[in-house]
């Protein structure tokens, strides 16, 4: 049977940049550890005025288009995941694809386009789409570009603003890929929720604390719906767990939920059982309650054991590094981290092909999906030709002062002209409004 997969990643970088430790802490009078430490986050990407989710997603797949040697007539099918839309009606995909038809000589004239929205996880689900379609043999040789695209913006002094952020990432989804290959074992954790939610509103409306026990009750809940179907997860099974990453500190959460998922009655928890006992069991307990602080007594005590801060050396933190230096992607964060984890091994040597990786996406609202992948031969070639290192180093620093004008600038309610800090060149460029308010747009050589 012919393995579908990645075949092929690019990633594009809002191009202006806000130090959280230098720059926003000390403007917010707030100690940077705060920031570093707690949420896990050290620089946040931000779109310049001529960048949006259609020029950063353009831009990330004429990239893959032009490093891969694709036509137009290669694509049959581009979806693009995003919660930052500004139109209810025409999709991101006709924008996008129209800017691509500018600078090549085909056209997508006979690709099925479309939009996906579930907050975070709509990326994974266009994914999901892109292997059904072809799957189901009606790709007709073509392959389909998948490009999870957002601008992750807060109100001013919202508690979510220093987990700001902007880019995009495109995936070529093809037969025999190049990167990973997918595997038909998911799981899903889903329930009508309220956690984070944009009602025709640009900003988001949060409920931070519940965000987070609704992130680790539908991670929890796909878990097991995943090994309904592929079988009892082991920590060793997996050479890296990209989860989606809000901030690293989320992960961390999760992380250790899972450990301690993974671990119970294996040869993991009876090594740690003379350090820190054995997990609890709920029917060793009279009550939820009583059972609930046991466990939280066991996960603190966890996190402190040497077994656990190896396998999160290992496993976990590779996939947190690009993260780190750009902030939360949305629809991208986790595709984020799956090239983090791709990239470290690539540059530490690592013997990665044939080894697995476990997915673990999530979109407020609110659902979970657990996925594995396998990665394939030539994982490292795709992956060393990134030239992320470069567009992070490339980005212009802001000042505080300069970030407030750009979140105006960038903010639907306001009109706010600002010069570009950054020369565009190579590029995709907004250049304004047409006759029926479309966003217009054109390649600057």
């Amino acid at each position: 049977m012919t393995a579908v997969g990645i075949d092929a990643i690019e990633i594009w970088t809002g191009k202006l940049a806000l130090d959280l430790a230098e720059t926003f802490a000390p403007a917010k009078d707030e100690n940077p550890e705060k920031y570093t430490k707690g949420l896990g986050l050290e620089v946040s990407s931000f779109p310049d005025t001529y960048e949006d989710i259609v020029t950063m997603g353009a831009n990330a797949a004429k990239r893959l288009m032009d490093r891969t040697g694709l036509e137009p007539d290669d694509i049959g099918r581009i979806d693009v995941a995003t919660e930052s839309a500004f139109d209810n009606s025409k999709p991101v995909s006709t924008y996008i694809a129209g800017c691509l038809e500018d600078v090549y000589d085909g056209d997508f004239h006979h690709a099925n386009k479309g939009e996906r929205k579930f907050a975070c996880v709509a990326g994974t689900q266009s994914i999901d789409d892109a292997y059904n379609w072809i799957k189901a043999g009606r790709n007709r040789g073509r392959a389909a570009l998948v490009i999870a695209t957002d601008t992750a913006l807060y109100a001013r002094g919202d508690p979510g603003e220093a987990t700001q952020g902007a880019g995009a990432v495109a995936m070529l989804v093809d037969e025999d890929p190049s990167v990973v290959e997918l595997s038909t074992d998911q799981g899903y954790g889903s329930a009508d929720e309220t956690d984070f939610l944009k009602p025709n509103q640009q900003f988001p409306s949060v409920d931070g604390k519940r965000s987070v026990q609704v992130y680790l009750a539908r991670m929890r809940e796909a878990l097991e719906d995943f090994e309904s179907v592929a079988g009892r997860t082991h920590p060793d099974d997996y050479a890296y767990i990209p989860f989606h990453t809000p901030f690293p500190g989320m992960v961390r959460k999760a992380a250790l939920l899972g450990f301690r998922h993974m671990t119970r009655d294996t040869e993991i928890e009876d090594g740690l059982a003379d350090e820190i006992g054995r997990q609890p069991r709920e029917a060793d307990f009279e009550d939820w309650d009583a059972y609930e602080d046991a466990i939280r007594e066991y996960m603190d005590a966890l996190k402190e054991t040497d077994t656990y801060d190896t396998w999160y050396a290992r496993a976990i933190d590779p996939t947190l590094t690009l993260s780190r230096q750009v902030g939360n992607w949305y629809t991208g964060s986790i595709h984020v981290a799956r090239a983090s984890a791709l990239k470290t091994a690539a540059e530490t040597g690592r013997a990665l092909s044939g080894e697995k990786l476990l997915l673990g996406s999530y979109g407020s609202g609110a659902q979970a999906e657990i996925h594995s992948e396998t990665v394939v031969d030539g994982w490292r070639e795709e992956v060393e030709a990134f030239d992320i290192d470069e567009q992070l180093s490339r980005r212009y620093d802001l000042s505080f002062e300069e970030y407030g004008r750009v979140h105006d600038a960038h903010n639907h309610e306001k009109e706010r002209e600002l010069e570009e800090f950054t020369v565009p060149s190579g590029e995709f460029v907004f250049t304004g409004w047409g006759r029926m308010n479309e966003r217009k747009y054109e390649y600057v050589d």
